[in-house]
């Protein structure tokens, strides 16, 4: 799906300069928009992901009522590189100060991903995510489980409201017993094709009740084609299922690119599908335990101490999920290997993916509960630590800027976590969606 731009011109009227503009950015930008026929501004618009200005003039001071009336996202696209030219900061600065926020990019990576951003916009009018539970919070460790905010009604119609995904939930219960009346057979003439990835430790059985997970999972997705990501109450209701879907998930992405949630956590399946469709950027889903909280993380994870680091012990996180680093796709990793399960909660032939991003610059990124801000936190990822028949058997250790502005201003334990630094994009990605960008 690609965005829909139409070009607006002024009341003075369209020149060769224009006309020149207009084909140079239906080149530069052939895989991300679609340029829709010139309109003028101050006229009705064309069904459009945004309005792109591929030459400004000086009659923006004089119609700036114009622009405030346009009621889509506004890019300003000047330059023969794809990005604003230089003479036009001073009327995008006027523009801003009277209320009209318009996208100017310097430099055309941004101006891509500025589009990518708008077709994902627009493809999330189209999107299902399919979730399987029962009763949330009822399972394994209520008192932990019954807090999140993910399950409530009111995080559901924000996301239908926002976004104009839907949820569609169904139960795990049946979809638990529909995955163990897969025939062991089946289940391996599937694994025939994916025997590339490494297994260690595993029973057959284990990794056969495995491989029916994803067998039940892609039956429900090619149902309906408008499914684009999918996730499990796998913890607080683990009782319903004799495996785990974190080899499943990682399949289905390889295989279809779905999006996948770990605990049914669909604000987190939100911010992971907006992120990884729009920035094209490896991404996943942990949990935070920054130093600063001491024992309260120490006990959760089973660890008798956090990992020495050379300095500022308080500007560093462990993350860790379901016993290694999380559930993350093989194309991402450095290193990657689905072993016998870590976790008590879940059953004892459950599985478990121990994997590595690259070490060096990473960011972490979440939508907030209200689903109108992001934030993103530019640091390093120093390293793995290894905590032998703990909770966290694999870890990553992150370098954040602030350790004591991340205990004040973060929005959850979990978290995105992304190789590269991408606060640049990411910023440009709220312009996009309307988002206010909150750094730390």
């Amino acid at each position: 799906m690609k965005a829909r731009l139409a070009p607006m011109y002024f009341l003075s009227g369209r020149n060769e300069g224009f006309d020149t503009q207009i084909e140079r950015l239906k080149n530069l930008l052939s895989d991300e928009a679609e340029i829709l026929a010139p309109v003028a501004l101050g006229s009705a618009l064309p069904e459009a992901e945004a309005v792109v200005f591929p030459q400004i003039l000086g009659d923006a001071y004089r119609q700036v009522k114009d622009f405030q009336q346009i009621d889509l996202p506004i890019l300003i696209i000047t330059s023969e590189f794809g990005t604003v030219s230089m003479w036009d900061w001073e009327i995008a600065s006027y523009l801003k100060a009277e209320g009209v926020a318009a996208i100017s990019a310097y430099n055309l990576d941004l101006t891509k991903k500025a589009c990518k951003s708008l077709a994902v916009k627009r493809e999330l009018q189209q999107t299902k995510f399919l979730v399987f539970q029962d009763n949330p919070g009822e399972g394994f460790q209520p008192e932990i489980f019954k807090c999140f905010y993910w399950w409530e009604d009111e995080c559901t119609q924000r996301i239908k409201d926002n976004f104009g995904v839907t949820i569609v939930k169904k139960s795990f219960k049946e979809f638990g017993a529909q995955a163990k009346e897969i025939s062991d057979q089946e289940a391996q003439e599937v694994w025939k094709q994916w025997k590339h990835l490494p297994l260690e430790g595993l029973s057959q059985r284990a990794l056969d009740s495995a491989v029916k997970v994803y067998i039940a999972a892609k039956r429900e997705i090619e149902q309906d084609s408008s499914i684009r990501a999918i996730g499990i109450n796998c913890l607080n209701e683990s009782h319903f299922s004799d495996s785990t879907p974190c080899l499943a998930w990682n399949m289905l992405f390889e295989e279809k690119g779905i999006i996948w949630g770990c605990e049914a956590d669909t604000l987190m399946m939100l911010t992971k599908y907006v992120l990884n469709k729009a920035l094209d950027v490896p991404v996943m889903m942990t949990n935070l335990y920054p130093f600063l909280m001491g024992q309260a993380a120490l006990k959760h994870e089973g660890i008798p101490n956090f990992p020495k680091v050379s300095a500022e012990p308080e500007n560093h996180v462990l993350v860790a999920h379901c016993g290694y680093l999380g559930v993350v796709p093989r194309p991402f990793c450095t290193e990657w290997t689905v072993r016998p399960k870590a976790l008590k909660i879940v059953d004892e032939n459950a599985i478990v993916l121990d994997a590595r991003l690259p070490e060096g610059p990473m960011t972490l990124a979440k939508l907030d509960a209200t689903m109108s801000k992001i934030m993103s936190i530019e640091g390093l990822l120093e390293g793995y630590v290894q905590y032998p028949g703990s909770d966290c058997r694999n870890g990553a250790i992150l370098k954040v800027p602030d350790g004591d502005a991340l205990m004040n201003r973060l929005y959850s334990h979990h978290y995105c976590l992304m190789t590269g630094h991408r606060s640049i994009e990411i910023g440009m990605l709220a312009k996009v969606f309307g988002f206010d960008h909150e750094t730390i």
